[in-house]
C-alpha cells in the first residue's frame, strides 16, 4: 500500500507519497514551488491566507507528485493531513468559506480571550483548559462573532485548517479532542466540550464538527474530487494532526519526557507528559497529543515563538540578495561568536505567548554602521532565535519539563551547522536530527490509522538519528544570553 500526506504549512502545502511497508519516501512536491505563500496583514497583528488557495495549491501539488511516473496513483489507500495550528476556518452550508482563514499568528482576538480568562477565573481556566483562551481558536470565533455578525449568522461550521483540506476531500467534516483542545475548546477535567467557553461565548453546539480519533476515519475520497486528482475514490483519510503533534509523531516522541523541536516560520519545542500540567501565566501551552485517550492522558506541552524562521526569512529578503542559505550560514561562520555585540530580539510575527500575548516587536540592538556588516545580521539572527529558545525553554524547565535530548527534524534553521550548534550551546540541551518531514510524517500517520502499523511506536521504531550534537564543554553563550536577557527584560519594561 502507499499512503498519501498532505502538509499544510503556513509557507507552502507539501504532499509526499511513502511505501508503507518500507517507509521508502517514493516522491515529494510542494505548491508555490519558488516561492511561499503569502500572509495577507489588513491591519498591524492580522494575518489571514485564504483556505481555497490551500485546496489549489494541495491540488498542485497532487498533480505535481502523480506526473513523477514513480508509482501508480491507484496503489495510494489513505490520506493523512499535517496543519497549521490554532486557525479559524468558517464554512457555509455548501463547505464554502465565508471568510479568509485566521491563521495562527493573528493577534486580534487576544484581548477577547484575555477578557474570559479573568472573567471565567483564571485557576478554574486553567485547570480545566490547561491553558488561558489568549488568541487561540476560539477567540478568534468569537471576534468574528462581535465584529462581523453577519458572516457569523451564516456558519454552518468552524474549523481548522487540515479539517478544511480534509473536507474538501471526502464532503464530510470532523475534528478531533487534539484539534478541539489546540482551540481551547475541551474541558479535559470533564472530558468533553468546554461548557464554560461556549457559554461566555454564547457558541452554539452545532457549529462544532463530529468527533473523532485522530488515528481514525475521517471520511472517504468522493469520486468527483479522486477523477480531479488522479486518485481512487473511496480511500479514506485517517489521519489528521496540528504540525507540532505530527512532527513529534514523525519524531517518535510519544512517551512522557519525550522533547522534539522545529524552527519553521515558527519555533516550537513540544514535550510529552502524561500528567494536565499548566503554566500559571499561560505562557506554554498543554494541548492532547496524537495518542490521547480519556483512559491514558498522553499531553504535548508546546512553547512557541512567532517570529524564528521567518525571521530567517525576512534577513534573507532584505540583506541577503542573492545568496542563499548556505551561503548566508558561511557568511554568519566567519563572524566572531556574539556578534560583535550586534542583538536582535526576533519577536516581531504577532503576539508572542511566551510573554503573555504581549506583542514586544522585532528589534535590532547596538548596531554599529562602522562595525556591523550583513554578516553579523546573519550571526547576530540566528543567535536571537537560540537566546529565545533558551527563555522558553526555561519556562518549560520552570513548569516540570526539563529534556535530556531534543529531537529534531534535519529540516528548516536545523539544517544550518550553525544555528544547530548555538541551539545546543546557548540552551545546554543535546540535540538529535533526523530525517523527518511533515508531509512524510502524515503519511505514515495514515497508515496508523488505516491498520498497515500495529501502533504509532512501530511505525516508527526504526527511526536512528543522522547526527548527534553536544553542548561544549564550556558556556560561551551564557554571558551573551544573559546580556540579550537584559536587553529583551528593558524592551518589555517599556
Amino acid at each position: 500500500m502507499l499512503l498519501l500526506g498532505i502538509d499544510l504549512g503556513t509557507s507552502a502545502i507539501k504532499v509526499s507519497v511513502v511505501d508503507a511497508e518500507t517507509q521508502k519516501v517514493l516522491v515529494s512536491a510542494r505548491s508555490p514551488e519558488d516561492t511561499e505563500s503569502s500572509i495577507l496583514s489588513v491591519l498591524p497583528g492580522w494575518a489571514e491566507q485564504s483556505p481555497e488557495q490551500w485546496w489549489v495549491d494541495v491540488e498542485k501539488a497532487i498533480a505535481h507528485v502523480n506526473a513523477s511516473g514513480t508509482y501508480d496513483a491507484r496503489d495510494i489507500g489513505a490520506i493523512g493531513i499535517s496543519y497549521q495550528m490554532h486557525g479559524l476556518v468558517l464554512v457555509d452550508k455548501e463547505n464554502k468559506p465565508l471568510r479568509n482563514a485566521i491563521i495562527w499568528c493573528d493577534s486580534r482576538a487576544v484581548d477577547i480571550g484575555n477578557e474570559a480568562f479573568e472573567a471565567l477565573g483564571r485557576e478554574k481556566t486553567l485547570s480545566s483548559l490547561l491553558n488561558s483562551p489568549g488568541n487561540f481558536t476560539a477567540s478568534k470565533l468569537a471576534w468574528v462573532k462581535q465584529q462581523e455578525p453577519a458572516i457569523y449568522g451564516k456558519i454552518a461550521k468552524f474549523m481548522l485548517p487540515g479539517d478544511y483540506i480534509a473536507s474538501k476531500l471526502t464532503n464530510y467534516i470532523s475534528t478531533s479532542i487534539s484539534a478541539l483542545s489546540e482551540g481551547i475548546f475541551w474541558d479535559f477535567s470533564k472530558n468533553q466540550l468546554s461548557e464554560e467557553i461556549l457559554n461566555h461565548f454564547g457558541f452554539d453546539r452545532s457549529l462544532f464538527p463530529d468527533i473523532k480519533p485522530v488515528f481514525s476515519e475521517h471520511g472517504r475520497l468522493v469520486p468527483s474530487v479522486a477523477r480531479s486528482l488522479g486518485l481512487k475514490a473511496g480511500i479514506p483519510v485517517s489521519y489528521k494532526a496540528g504540525d507540532q503533534p505530527n512532527n513529534a509523531l514523525s519524531l517518535n516522541v510519544l512517551k512522557p519526557g519525550e522533547v522534539a523541536a522545529t524552527a519553521g516560520t515558527s519555533g516550537v519545542i513540544y514535550g510529552v507528559t502524561d500528567q494536565l500540567i499548566y503554566d500559571q501565566q499561560s505562557r506554554v501551552n498543554t494541548f492532547a497529543h496524537v495518542n490521547y485517550s480519556v483512559e491514558q492522558p498522553s499531553l504535548g506541552v508546546l512553547l512557541c515563538i512567532n517570529g524564528t524562521g521567518i525571521l530567517n526569512r525576512w534577513v534573507k529578503e532584505h540583506f541577503g540578495h542573492g545568496l542563499s542559505y548556505d551561503q548566508m550560514n558561511g557568511l554568519a561562520k566567519s563572524v566572531e561568536r556574539g556578534s560583535n555585540g550586534l542583538r536582535i530580539l526576533p519577536f516581531g510575527n504577532g503576539a508572542e505567548r511566551i510573554f503573555e500575548n504581549r506583542l514586544p516587536g522585532a528589534h535590532i540592538r547596538n548596531l554599529d554602521f562602522n562595525l556591523h556588516g550583513r554578516s553579523h545580521v546573519f550571526r547576530a539572527s540566528q543567535e536571537g532565535v537560540a537566546f529565545a529558545f533558551r527563555y522558553g525553554l526555561d519556562i518549560m524547565r520552570q513548569n516540570g519539563m526539563d529534556p535530556s535530548v531534543i529531537r529534531a527534524g534535519s529540516a528548516n534553521m536545523f539544517l544550518s551547522e550553525l544555528f544547530t550548534e548555538i541551539f545546543v550551546d546557548a540552551t545546554g540541551v543535546p540535540v538529535q536530527l533526523y530525517q523527518n518531514d511533515g508531509s512524510v510524517g502524515a503519511a505514515i500517520g495514515a497508515g496508523i490509522g488505516v491498520g498497515a502499523y500495529n501502533s504509532a511506536a512501530e511505525a516508527f521504531e526504526g527511526a536512528i538519528p543522522i547526527k548527534t550534537i553536544e553542548p561544549g564543554p564550556t558556556t560561551p553563550y551564557e554571558p551573551l544570553y544573559q546580556e540579550w536577557l537584559g536587553l529583551l527584560n528593558e524592551q518589555l519594561s517599556n
